[in-house]
C-alpha cells in the first residue's frame, strides 16, 4: 500500500508530472498538483489538483514519496505538517533512508523546512 493510500486514503492522480531537483540529488520526476485553481492559495495548501487543502503539502510529500522506489515501502514513518513544515512521525530502518525522505520532502513546493525529532533510526 502507498504512503497516500495508507495516510489519507487517497489513490494517486493521473497524468500530473513535473520535474523537481532536491539539493544534492539527481534529478527526479514526482507527480505534483495542476496549477492553483484560486492564486490566493498559500503553497503549503495546495491540494493535490490545485484545489485549497489543509493537509496539501503532507499529501504532495505523501506522494512524491510513492514515486520513489528508495522510500516508496516504508510503512512505518507518518508524513504530517505544520504550516509549510513537514513533519515526519516513526521508524526508519537506516539513516540514509531518513536523509532521502528530508530530501524529498524539501523538493516539495511549498516546504519551509523538515523536522525528523520524532523519527527513530534503526
Amino acid at each position: 500500500m502507498g504512503w497516500l493510500k495508507r495516510l489519507f486514503g487517497l489513490e494517486k492522480p493521473q497524468n500530473q508530472q513535473a520535474t523537481v531537483q532536491a539539493p544534492d540529488q539527481p534529478q527526479q520526476s514526482y507527480t505534483v498538483p495542476a496549477a492553483p485553481q484560486t492564486p490566493d492559495i498559500p503553497p503549503e495548501r495546495l491540494g493535490l489538483s490545485g484545489e485549497y487543502d489543509q493537509s496539501g503539502l503532507a499529501k504532495r510529500v505523501a506522494l512524491a514519496f510513492d514515486e520513489d522506489a528508495e522510500v516508496a515501502d516504508l510503512d512505518r514513518v507518518w508524513v504530517a505538517q505544520t504550516g509549510g513544515t513537514v513533519v515526519l512521525k516513526g521508524d526508519v530502518p537506516s539513516q540514509d533512508q531518513l536523509n532521502k525522505l528530508v530530501s524529498i520532502a524539501k523538493a516539495t513546493y511549498g516546504a519551509t523546512g523538515v523536522e525528523t525529532d520524532q523519527v527513530k533510526v534503526g
